[in-house]
């Protein structure tokens, strides 16, 4: 299982990087008929959930995004490719009552390095975009909340119960200010968090059912600064 998660993490490593090389190689094309190649830098807050086809007991939950992005014009001023490279702390949240712990709720915290490759269509200082992403799960835990808010632990789960590979659509709005864009986005995933098989957390039948056939879901809201 090792070795085929090492397999798996090299190959989406030169997956990223081919992709970036190309970029590059189109972005440096392209420069040398319009002006306006941006690199920068960017983060915000995350609002995330898990989506399935049946409605379950899962919560939006607080994160965050934060990583670099490279805008290229491909058609004067009102066609541009975004590529970008980021951080992106994702999950949710479902509640639990039983005579042992009492009551309180599961936070579910995923952390992936996302790669979404992005169409931009610039109206002036609005722009409209969207495309395709693919993440790699890095990181992946549990806090246990109680209802007053205080922590009663974090646990670190097994990576190999996930897919180590997410990918999904993405599409928002942003708007530039002056060397600076706030924006609004929307990821969509279109691969299960879980694998088969089912994950099996402290006996909690919510938790369980939770990530079964979940997939993410993750409202951003963030600013960036282009040099």
């Amino acid at each position: 299982m090792k070795n085929l998660f090492a397999i798996k993490q090299q190959a989406f490593k030169h997956l990223t990087f081919s992709l970036l090389a190309l970029l590059s190689v189109s972005t440096y094309s392209y420069a040398q008929e319009a002006d306006g190649v941006k690199f920068g830098i960017k983060g915000g807050l995350n609002l995330s959930n898990f989506y399935k086809t049946e409605v379950g007991d899962e919560k939006i939950k607080p994160g965050f995004n934060a990583g670099v992005f490279l805008k290229a014009p491909i058609a004067g001023e009102v066609l541009s490719i975004q590529p970008e490279v980021l951080y992106t702390l994702v999950g949710s949240e479902t509640e639990y009552s039983n005579f042992l712990q009492g009551s309180g709720k599961y936070r579910f915290n995923l952390g992936y390095i996302q790669v979404p490759i992005l169409l931009m269509v610039n109206l002036g200082p609005l722009n409209i975009h969207a495309g395709p992403y693919a993440a790699f799960l890095t990181n992946v835990n549990i806090k246990d909340v109680d209802d007053d808010g205080s922590i009663d632990g974090v646990t670190e789960l097994n990576k190999d119960k996930f897919n180590s590979i997410d990918y999904g659509l993405a599409g928002g709005l942003g708007f530039d200010l002056k060397g600076a864009t706030l924006g609004f986005r929307y990821n969509y995933g279109l691969r299960e968090v879980g694998k088969d098989g089912g994950i099996s957390l402290n006996g909690s039948t919510n938790a369980s059912r939770l990530l079964r056939d979940s997939k993410n879901s993750v409202f951003q809201i963030y600013v960036g600064f282009g040099f």
